[in-house]
């Protein structure tokens, strides 16, 4: 079923919407209230709930849209010249930026909700897996890991990041444990 078509100034506040959620579940997670993200966007609390049901689908969709952004460069990045050192600079890239913003942090940490489960992340851990098969294939990655254990690591990174962010050596102690011992 096709979704309708929005007036150019619905699309406007739902746009709105979306930005004020993502700078604000980037700070408080889903502890941010509703109004308040009313308040930032510029618009009713009637705006808000007239695109997003509540505010997990309002969660649901700043989250995919930015896991949908983390699948599409993990794509483009199929086609790099070194796997190895693309899939590494990838991983180390998601986690930085996942740290710096609660809402994505508690989406790629959890694991049987948004992050991971609902359409993008689907496709972001398909595309996290490929990437990881290619840096297996050119022998920069151990064979021992797959998909979910990588999936662990990344939650495991998120956590030490999260709760020890002087630690910044702990991301590149997990790197340093995925290569392949030569």
């Amino acid at each position: 079923m096709d979704k309708p078509v929005l007036r150019a100034d619905a699309r406007r506040n739902r746009a709105k919407v979306l930005a004020a959620a993502e700078q604000a579940f980037a700070v408080d997670g889903l502890a941010v209230p509703l109004d308040e993200i009313a308040r930032l966007a510029g618009v009713g609390a009637g705006t808000v709930y007239r695109h997003f049901p509540s505010k997990e689908a309002l969660f649901q969709a700043v989250v995919l849209e930015r896991i949908e952004q983390f699948a599409q460069e993990a794509r483009e990045l199929l086609a790099a010249e070194d796997p190895g050192a693309v899939f590494f600079d990838f991983f180390k890239r998601v986690v930085k930026q996942a740290s710096l913003n609660r809402a994505l942090c508690d989406a790629l940490a959890e694991t049987t909700g948004l992050g991971f489960k609902a359409g993008a992340g689907t496709d972001f851990r398909s595309a996290l897996q490929a990437l990881l098969i290619r840096a297996q294939a050119a022998g920069a990655v151990r064979e021992d890991i797959d998909g979910d254990d990588l999936r662990a690591l990344i939650a495991g990174c998120l956590a030490a990041e999260r709760y020890s962010p002087e630690s910044r050596h702990l991301v590149r102690v997990v790197v340093d444990g995925l290569r392949k011992a030569s």
